[in-house]
């Protein structure tokens, strides 16, 4: 009775999240269309957010919500919209520009990317120094974006470590700290410190999960995966369960300080894995 309860308050604030991010994505005109961002999409991530965090409320999941959809939009704006590497150097660098704020001579923002990410920062309005963390950690995001970007078709492929090394491109830590900045989890780099170790396991177990989910649907376009670089299917499964055991050995210690922190990325391997073995998150084109 009590988990049936349980879980359906947790789908009730999926659902009242997964509008208001959909009523949100407005305001970027032309950022988020339609044939990539459908209503399925909104309504994953949102559950996503609820499932990872269902102790929270709406206001609650907004950051870890909006930082899940800034993530896809810089996804596909680098994957699917750039033509030249010029493109991608500038979205990088107008995204940074505007995380940097005017106060700390960043730009006004010269796009609607550039713009959602400093709404974002200012959602967040994290002090000085968590704010710091945060933008490093969009730069490492988008400079691995960027990197994948350059693999990509190249003649010269990264190796399985560099690739994994990369997982930053994904983005799993960058929705984790600006959730975990904006409810309070972590109040001081030194939190950050604690968390990054698990968060990166975590993040690598993510990337090749995905590219499990998605390679079959990707196969055409080019980019850089698990596959295209040689790995067999029995080998990334492998990979995967090392990765997951070496992620929860890294969380088990966190629990008693960090105990929302260490659910939060407990439920990010689990509920991962079973939502990708049976869909992902992108609209059927």
């Amino acid at each position: 009775m009590n988990g049936s309860f349980e879980t359906g308050r947790t789908c009730a604030l999926a659902v009242a999240s997964g509008r208001e991010l959909a009523r949100f994505a407005t305001r970027y005109d032309g950022l988020f269309p339609e044939k990539s961002f459908d209503a399925g999409l909104y309504g994953a991530l949102s559950m996503a957010g609820a499932f990872c965090a269902p102790w929270a409320t709406v206001e609650g999941l907004r950051a870890v919500n909006r930082a899940s959809l800034l993530v896809f939009a810089l996804d596909r704006l680098i994957d699917e919209e750039a033509s030249s590497r010029e493109q991608v150097g500038a979205l990088v660098g107008e995204c940074l520009a505007a995380a940097g704020g005017p106060a700390a001579g960043g730009a006004a923002p010269e796009s609607q990317a550039a713009a959602f990410v400093a709404d974002l920062r200012s959602d967040l309005a994290a002090p000085p120094e968590l704010d710091r963390a945060w933008r490093d950690q969009l730069e490492r995001m988008l400079r691995a974006m960027a990197r994948e970007w350059d693999w990509s078709g190249s003649e010269h492929p990264p190796t399985r470590q560099e690739y994994l090394a990369n997982a930053d491109s994904c983005g799993a830590l960058f929705i984790g700290l600006s959730h975990w900045i904006h409810t309070g989890l972590v109040e001081a780099p030194r939190d950050l410190d604690r968390l990054r170790p698990a968060a990166d396991a975590v993040q690598r177990y993510l990337r090749l999960l995905n590219d499990l989910a998605t390679w079959r649907r990707e196969s055409g376009s080019g980019d850089v995966n698990a596959f295209t670089l040689g790995m067999e299917l029995d080998e990334v499964i492998e990979q995967l369960s090392e990765l997951a055991d070496e992620a929860t050995e890294l969380i088990e210690p966190l629990r008693d300080a960090y105990p929302r922190a260490a659910e939060y990325l407990t439920w990010q391997i689990n509920y991962s894995a079973g939502f990708y073995g049976l869909s992902d998150f992108w609209a059927e084109s």
